[in-house]
């Protein structure tokens, strides 16, 4: 986990994370003195430091260097609150805590949050889904059913034969008399059956 920044390191490291290019100390320098009075060597040792630590890398350019972030502003928060959630003894109550301090648009933005790290979850594996929760029949599988089944239940009749209605009994392996024309002298509807005999 990396140390805080201290005030000058957090206010170097906000304009090289805004600038979002490589930067160089006279750049940073001259923001800088917008706000404040500060020499080029305090600069330029701030970010010697910040490379030191694995914040900034930097390509020379000349006599001089270029540096540019190693990661994101956003990436480093996290780290910071993540350490600090870590360390608590009981995690839930600093949570709870935490969400307690936030304003309404922070909560918005921690709800966008959650929903954008559910939609990334990869789905489970299929070998670990339940196979009586597989739809039987294509009507079951477009959320219809048997009358009076909860949409969204589990379907008990998965494992059954889709051509067979869910609650039909096991087919017959009888076969049916064949029928023949009435013979010369025979009667219509007599049971042809009695033939075979």
């Amino acid at each position: 986990m990396p140390r805080p920044l201290g005030e000058l390191e957090d206010a170097v490291m906000t304009r090289v994370w805004e600038w979002n290019r490589p930067v160089t100390v006279r750049e940073v320098l001259e923001d800088l003195q917008k706000e404040r009075s500060i020499a080029y060597t305090t600069v330029m040792t701030v970010l010697d430091n910040l490379h030191q630590k694995g914040w900034v890398r930097r390509e020379a350019e000349g006599r001089a260097y270029r540096y540019e972030a190693v990661s994101t502003r956003a990436a480093y928060s996290a780290a910071l609150m993540n350490e600090a959630w870590s360390a608590s003894d009981n995690p839930a109550a600093a949570l709870v805590a935490f969400f307690g301090m936030m304003s309404p648009e922070q909560r918005n933005a921690l709800r966008d949050a959650v929903r954008m790290v559910q939609v990334d979850e990869p789905a489970p594996p299929a070998e670990l889904t339940d196979a009586t929760e597989a739809p039987a029949t294509p009507e079951q599988a477009s959320g219809g059913g048997p009358a009076g089944e909860a949409e969204g239940a589990p379907r008990e009749d998965a494992r059954r034969n889709t051509a067979q209605a869910p609650d039909a009994a096991p087919e017959e392996v009888t076969e049916e008399p064949r029928r023949t024309a009435p013979a010369e002298g025979e009667e219509p509807g007599a049971d042809a059956s009695a033939a075979e005999r």
